[in-house]
C-alpha cells in the first residue's frame, strides 16, 4: 500500500482503491469483495480496471489483478536501497506501536461516544475510510450495524464530522429521544420527523403548507422535502438516523417508514434532486418486522458491520493508555475473558491505568459482583430476568459447547443486547465473561422459579 502511494502513483489511494488493492493481494475475488462490503461486482470491476490502468502507466508494466502480487514483489526487490530502507523503517516503527499516548487526565471512564479529538478512538480500517467515502456518492444509503457499545455512535459522529468538512449539511436524529406518543400514528411520526429535520437545518417550519391528509402523510413528507427543504438547502444533506431499533418496536410505523427510506434511496437513481439526501441508518440488529424484500432498506446500499477489536487494536489502545505492562501475552489473557468487545476492553484499561489495578486482580474478579464489570453484567441480568423467553434462550446457548439454533426474533434481540454472536442462524455466547457470569446467575434464577 505504501509503495503504491508514495513511489508509484505519488498520491493517496481512495478508500475504494485501498479496499480493492488489499483484497486483491489477499486473493479475494470480486464476488467476495462485493459480499464483504456490499458493493456491486460491476462497480468494483470498473474501479479496479481504472486502478490497474493507473498502475500500468506508473510502472511501465501491464498490471492486472492476477499479476499484481508478483509485480509488487518484483518492484520491492528491484527498487533502490533508499526505497527499501524507507519502507523497512516505517514497518519497524509500526511494529513498535509508536502511537501518541494520553495523559492521565485524558483517560476517562468509558461511557457514551468517544469525542472527536480523543486519542482513545481506535480506527477499524478500512471501515472509517469506506464509510466516509460512501457519503460522497451520488446515491447513498449507508447502514451501520453493531450490538450495544460497539462504537456505532462514535463512528457516526466521525462520518458527520467528515461530511461537514466537505461542505455538507448534517442532521442527527436519535429515535430514543422521541416520546412514545410520537409513535401513535404514522402521520404524527412523520410530522415529528420532518419538524426535527427542519429545525436542524435552521429553517422555518412550513409543514402545514405541504401536509395534506387527502394525499397521505408519506406523499406529504416527500413533497415537503422536494418543494421546500431541497430548494432552501443547496448542499448535500447527510441524515443520520440513530437507534433505528426503536422504530422496529412499532410495526405500524416501521412497515411504512422503512420502505419510504428505500423508495427515497431509489429515487436518487432517477431524480437528481434526491441525490442531495445521503441516508445513514444505525441499528443494532436486523429488523424482525415483516417487509417485502423489494421494499426493505436492509438489502440495498452499503452495509458496515462493526467487528470486535483485533489483538493489534487492543495493544494499540494499551499503548495509548500508557499501559506498558500490557504486552502480547497480557493482551491474550484479557481477550480470553472479554474477546475484543470495545467497551469491555476500554473499561479494563481505564481501571488498569487510572485506578492502578493489576490485570491478575481484574481477571480474577471480572465475572463477580465485586469486579469492574458488575454494573454492566447486572443490567443485562435484570433485562433477562424480566424476559423469561430471552433467559431461557441464553440458558440453551450456555448448556452446550456448540452453536445453537434460536428462534429468529429471540436471536435478534440477544444479538442486539450483545450477549451472543450469530453465524447465520446459529448462536454462541459472546465471550467467557458472559459464560461464567450467566451460567451461575441464570441457574440461580431457574432454581428460584422451581421453588
Amino acid at each position: 500500500m505504501e509503495i503504491t502511494e508514495q513511489y508509484l502513483l505519488f498520491r493517496q489511494l481512495t478508500p475504494i482503491e485501498q479496499l480493492i488493492l488489499r483484497s486483491s493481494l489477499l486473493g479475494h475475488e470480486y464476488s467476495e469483495m462485493a459480499r464483504n462490503y456490499t458493493y456491486s461486482v460491476p462497480y468494483l470491476k470498473q474501479k479496479a480496471s481504472q486502478l490497474w490502468e493507473n498502475l500500468s502507466q506508473a510502472s511501465g508494466k501491464r498490471v492486472t489483478k492476477k499479476n499484481l502480487s508478483s509485480l509488487v514483489n518484483m518492484y520491492m526487490h528491484n527498487s533502490d536501497h533508499k526505497l527499501q530502507s524507507s519502507v523497512n523503517t516505517k514497518i519497524i516503527t509500526k511494529s513498535q506501536n509508536n502511537y501518541p499516548t494520553c495523559t492521565q487526565t485524558q483517560i476517562k471512564y468509558p461511557g457514551g461516544p468517544i469525542p472527536l479529538d480523543s486519542l482513545l478512538y481506535i480506527n477499524r480500517s478500512p471501515i472509517e475510510e469506506i464509510t466516509c467515502a460512501e457519503i460522497t456518492q451520488p446515491q447513498c444509503l449507508l447502514r451501520i450495524k453493531g450490538s450495544k457499545q460497539m462504537g456505532k455512535t462514535s463512528l457516526l459522529s466521525r462520518i458527520m464530522a467528515h461530511a461537514k468538512a466537505v461542505g455538507y449539511q448534517t442532521i442527527y436524529l436519535d429515535f430514543q429521544e422521541a416520546d412514545e406518543a410520537v409513535f401513535a400514528s404514522l402521520d404524527k411520526f412523520l410530522y415529528w420527523f420532518c419538524l426535527n429535520i427542519t429545525k436542524q437545518l435552521n429553517l422555518n417550519p412550513k409543514l402545514d403548507d405541504y401536509w395534506d391528509e387527502h394525499i397521505g402523510c408519506k406523499v406529504s413528507c416527500k413533497i415537503y422535502f422536494e418543494a421546500y427543504l431541497f430548494k432552501c438547502i443547496h448542499s448535500p444533506i447527510v441524515l443520520g438516523l440513530h437507534e433505528l431499533n426503536r422504530v422496529f418496536q412499532h410495526p405500524n410505523i416501521a412497515q411504512d417508514f422503512l420502505p419510504m427510506l428505500r423508495f427515497w434511496y431509489e429515487l436518487a437513481q432517477q431524480v437528481e434532486t434526491w441525490q442531495k439526501l445521503k441516508l445513514v441508518l444505525v441499528y443494532s440488529t436486523e429488523i424482525y418486522v415483516p417487509l417485502n424484500i423489494n421494499q426493505s432498506p436492509f438489502n440495498v446500499g452499503l452495509l458496515m458491520r462493526l467487528p470486535d477489536f483485533t489483538s493489534e487494536q487492543v495493544q494499540e489502545l494499551a499503548v495509548k493508555c500508557r499501559l506498558d505492562c500490557i504486552d502480547r501475552p497480557q493482551t491474550e489473557l484479557l481477550m480470553s475473558m472479554v474477546g475484543g468487545h470495545p467497551y469491555l476492553v476500554n473499561l479494563a484499561f481505564y481501571y488498569l491505568s487510572a485506578k492502578g489495578m493489576t490485570l491478575e486482580e481484574l481477571l480474577l474478579t471480572a465475572p463477580t459482583s465485586t469486579g469492574i464489570y458488575a454494573n454492566h453484567l447486572q443490567s443485562l441480568l435484570v433485562m433477562l430476568q424480566t424476559q423469561t423467553r430471552l433467559a431461557l434462550a441464553i440458558q440453551q446457548v450456555l448448556n452446550t459447547n456448540k452453536s445453537v439454533r434460536l428462534e429468529a426474533i429471540t436471536a435478534y434481540q440477544l444479538e442486539s443486547m450483545g450477549l451472543i454472536k450469530l453465524d447465520g442462524n446459529l448462536a454462541k455466547i459472546r465471550c467467557k465473561l458472559y459464560d461464567l457470569y450467566f451460567s451461575l446467575h441464570l441457574q440461580d434464577l431457574h432454581n428460584w422459579h422451581t421453588k
